[in-house]
């Protein structure tokens, strides 16, 4: 007598395009529009409370949407990879200063797109919203995270320009892998550019 298997677990970075990325290439994708829990602060990552706080209030939730996911819904899903916008009044403190008390950020984890407003409650400041970035430039960056400086200068001042492309929006990572199990030299994270054709407008550094 035949069986029938589980369903396999949703995974973001299997299963969507956007999620996977190569070293060394740089490719224009269009991203649709996601739900996401987010939460905002300000400054050093590796200093200031509030960022420590900020991932306390938002995997908790994460995984309580999860369970819930599970349990009442029938549909089990690993939560997706951590996900950080970026931005300061002067994107060379990103490229070249890596001036971390002047960063500010936004720190996300995707929801699935079954899970709606009335699964979540939101708390600690965590809020639930849509997210449309549309067209953007990404490649894969491939160890420690001061590390990504040269990766960003290739990204904004010779691949966007070379494409006929101009920066808008706000920079984007997202973290495949932990930094509190892998090396610093193996840590795998998407660097994520919101560009336009430079014929619509002028490009507009870091900001939204």
């Amino acid at each position: 007598m035949s069986t029938m298997s589980a369903p396999a677990k949703y995974d973001v970075k299997t299963q969507l395009p956007d999620y996977r990325a190569r070293r060394g290439t740089f490719e224009l994708l269009k991203i649709p529009r996601r739900h996401f829990l987010m939460i905002d602060g300000a400054g050093d990552p590796n200093a200031a409370p509030a960022y420590d706080a900020a991932l306390q209030a938002l995997y908790p939730l994460a995984y309580r949407l999860k369970f819930l996911s599970k349990r009442e819904l029938g549909r089990d899903y690993v939560v997706p990879p951590l996900e950080g916008l970026w931005w300061a009044g002067d994107m060379i403190s990103f490229t070249a200063e890596r001036d971390k008390n002047r960063w500010q950020w936004r720190m996300m984890l995707m929801t699935p797109p079954w899970i709606d407003q009335e699964h979540v409650e939101s708390d600690g400041g965590v809020r639930w919203e849509a997210f449309e970035e549309g067209l953007c430039l990404q490649t894969l960056h491939v160890g420690p995270y001061d590390a990504e400086g040269p990766v960003l200068e290739q990204l904004h001042h010779q691949q966007v320009p070379e494409r006929g492309l101009a920066l808008r929006g706000l920079h984007h990572e997202i973290y495949l892998g932990d930094p509190r199990r892998a090396r610093p030299d193996r840590l795998r994270t998407i660097l994520r550019q919101p560009v336009e054709h430079a014929a619509r407008g002028t490009a507009t550094e870091g900001r939204l």
